[in-house]
């Protein structure tokens, strides 16, 4: 079961999108985990491409969108175990990058 303060972090993050493409970190499947204590909220982020240019672009939006709903302290930390595949993503994900030309 998702905590409050928890569901609200999630559905700050639906407002963060991929820099690349406009859909949604959730909906790119690259949220792997929340975890709030208080005001400070640690995020489990994974990438596309370990190499990612956008990966200090996506790290600020996510700061800036979280400090919006109170979180003072906003952690993030990258996991590459499991890597990131388009399995991980929603369906609202895929449709949306079907719709932006891409396959998935």
């Amino acid at each position: 079961m998702v905590k409050p303060d928890e569901a609200r972090v999630w559905e700050a993050l639906r407002d963060v999108t991929d820099p690349e493409m406009p859909i949604s970190l959730v909906d790119m499947g690259m949220v792997y985990g929340v975890c709030v204590e208080g005001d400070r909220v640690r995020v489990q982020l994974g990438l596309t491409a370990t190499a990612c240019p956008a990966m200090e672009f996506i790290c600020q939006d996510v700061r800036e969108r979280l400090q919006q709903e109170g979180f003072d302290q906003v952690e993030i930390e990258f996991v590459w175990d499991p890597p990131w595949t388009k399995e991980r993503m929603t369906e609202e994900g895929k449709i949306a990058l079907r719709h932006w030309g891409v396959s998935v």
